[in-house]
């Protein structure tokens, strides 16, 4: 990805997607309308290892943004990629 700005919304979004799933009965219930509800059992062994990634994913894409931002002068007339880019 050129802009760590898509990497970071991403990880945003399925973290609070994830979050939202794992600590509200959202899934729960959309699982027991459509007759699943016998696997609510199992939802824990994937979402919390979900929310693990997306978290870390989050946090991999704020020290890239970090690092893409410092790399560059705002003022720069260039167009700005990252590093390895190059």
């Amino acid at each position: 990805m050129k802009n760590p700005k898509n990497l970071l919304r991403v990880g945003i979004v399925g973290t609070i997607l994830v979050a939202l799933c794992c600590f509200t009965p959202i899934l729960v219930i959309l699982m027991a309308t459509v007759g699943l509800a016998a696997l609510t059992g199992y939802l824990d062994y994937v979402l919390l290892p979900a929310l693990a990634v997306f978290i870390g994913l989050t946090v991999y894409a704020f020290w890239r943004k970090k690092h893409y931002d410092a790399s560059y002068e705002s003022n720069s007339k260039a167009p700005r990629s990252f590093p390895s880019e190059k």
